[in-house]
């Protein structure tokens, strides 16, 4: 009989929002539809909401954001 070539594990794996210390942080952006120029992404919402309604005042036709949220993940073996 002959030896085994290889041997097979396998392993369930788990995937949930990274809030270790010293994770990136989660960020907001807008980014508008009619042109796709975008705000900066910043960790807290009233700059790019800030962003989204200064771009409209200047452009009036531009009325359509898409938000763009940044989170980082982790992935991890399960024992």
């Amino acid at each position: 009989m002959s030896q085994p070539r290889a041997v097979l594990a396998f392993k369930m794996w788990t995937i949930r929002p990274d809030r270790d210390t010293g994770s990136a942080p989660v960020t907001h952006a807008m980014k508008c539809a009619a042109c796709g120029e975008q705000s900066d992404a910043t960790g807290e919402w009233e700059a790019p909401q800030s962003w989204a309604l200064e771009h409209s005042g200047r452009n009036p036709s531009h009325t359509t954001y898409s938000e763009i949220i940044t989170r980082p993940y982790v992935t991890q073996m399960s024992n």
